[in-house]
């Protein structure tokens, strides 16, 4: 369990209704409100706050002043005196005006969803890069609000939806908010600089890199520390990962490639978080294989591999190689009273696993092997070339060697991205 936010004016721990409006336009995108009401409760569990109650209001439209009316602004004013809440967390992302007439009618602390996914980020910030990616993506959400969190920053200095860049940093003009961005995008542009540089070096010594990616409490940090004994924080909530962990992964056959963990995904994921975030995301782009993880559990199974494929295309990965590990099947077992989907059946490019047992490990490293492999050559070569037969061997796994009198022929089991990058020269030789 997280940590209470701690509110320094009142000396209470924050407490929250939760408030989401269901319009027309939002039932005809297929989106489900109930389920984004829940994630909601989790985001705010997540972020220390002790949710009171939650209220749903059903619109055509949102109000442009109020958001969800101001009868129903009246409904929350009173639960929040009768409940004793300090704090109110609208499911969708708020205008400034919005913010500050909901302030001045409710007197509570208003939070929006990005606004508070922004706090969490904040929150679990460790690296150089990610408390940069942060703070950017926190001021480029309160740069154009700024008319309507004034009064909300000057009366409560603290809590969600005010950590990361600080009160002082919040309270800044927009003058200095820009310049604040401006020197944040050329650090950002700096990182992304030198992980460029990496990748390239990765690249020269044909290192296979393979990424995990899926919904934010998929488990991918557990199977991370699990096929690579990797010192990772675990934890059953969301975005417990946020910057990315690479560690080193042996295979059935002897080869190692490189295993990253990425930060989770969600759906209605800010815009500037995803824009700040672009320079680790990349790093999806590079891998030579995408290991999707999906919770077999989850009543929402369907759509949050949606958001995720989504989100893969909107990176430019969707053609990547990629398995989809249907984890958490110890669960999905043992939850025999709330079946809402049958598990695929594992095979090709679906495996059906759990993290925590060693058969399903093992079948993962040899998918992973199987997939990462191409075909099995045979390569006829000049004995006089040793520029050739160290291409060939650098291509994949030599499996048989025979020696004639003036040649070399190799059966190789061929790497697909190291042939890709060193067998081009190899091709007149294939037997």
């Amino acid at each position: 369990m997280s940590e209470k936010t701690y509110d320094t004016n009142t000396g209470l721990h924050e407490k929250a209704i939760l408030i989401t409006l269901v319009t027309s336009e939002g039932k005809r995108s297929g989106g489900d409100p109930e389920h984004s009401l829940q994630e909601l409760i989790q985001l705010a569990e997540t972020a220390g706050v002790e949710v009171l109650t939650t209220i749903k209001q059903n619109k055509d439209s949102a109000d442009s002043r109020w958001f969800i009316g101001k009868g129903k602004v009246q409904e929350v004013k009173a639960a929040a005196e009768e409940l004793g809440a300090t704090t109110a967390i609208f499911d969708q992302e708020l205008s400034g005006a919005q913010v500050r007439n909901l302030e001045e009618s409710l007197d509570l602390k208003i939070v929006d969803r990005t606004q508070l996914i922004l706090d969490i980020f904040a929150g679990r910030a460790k690296t150089r890069e990610g408390i940069i990616q942060v703070e950017l993506a926190q001021l480029s959400y309160l740069l154009p609000r700024l008319s309507g969190h004034g009064r909300n920053l000057s009366r409560l200095g603290g809590g969600i939806g005010t950590r990361g860049p600080g009160e002082s940093k919040l309270e800044m003009d927009r003058r200095h908010i820009r310049g604040r961005i401006a020197d944040l995008k050329a650090q950002l542009e700096e990182v992304v600089r030198h992980r460029k540089l990496h990748r390239e070096r990765r690249k020269k010594a044909g290192v296979t890199q393979v990424a995990l990616v899926g919904y934010t409490n998929a488990g991918k940090s557990t199977l991370l520390r699990e096929l690579t004994n990797a010192d990772v924080y675990v934890e059953n909530q969301l975005f417990a990962t946020l910057d990315p962990t690479s560690r080193i992964l042996g295979l059935p056959n002897g080869r190692e490639v490189i295993l990253t963990d990425t930060v989770g995904f969600i759906q209605n994921l800010p815009h500037d978080l995803v824009a700040a975030f672009r320079a680790t995301l990349e790093e999806v782009n590079e891998a030579d294989l995408v290991l999707h993880v999906i919770d077999s559990n989850s009543p929402m199974r369907d759509e949050q591999i949606a958001v995720v494929d989504r989100i893969l295309e909107e990176l430019g990965s969707a053609g990547k190689p990629q398995i989809r590990l249907y984890n958490k099947r110890d669960l999905f077992l043992a939850d025999n009273n709330n079946i809402i989907h049958a598990l695929p059946r594992t095979s090709g490019d679906n495996i059906v696993i759990s993290a925590y047992e060693a058969d399903d490990l093992a079948l993962l490293r040899q998918a992973i092997q199987d997939k990462l492999t191409g075909d099995t050559l045979v390569f006829v070569l000049p004995a006089e070339r040793g520029d050739l037969i160290a291409l060939a061997y650098r291509s994949g796994e030599v499996v048989d060697k025979q020696v004639g009198e003036d040649s070399l022929s190799l059966t190789v089991q061929v790497s697909r991205q190291q042939y890709s990058l060193h067998g081009q020269p190899l091709k007149a030789y294939v037997k």
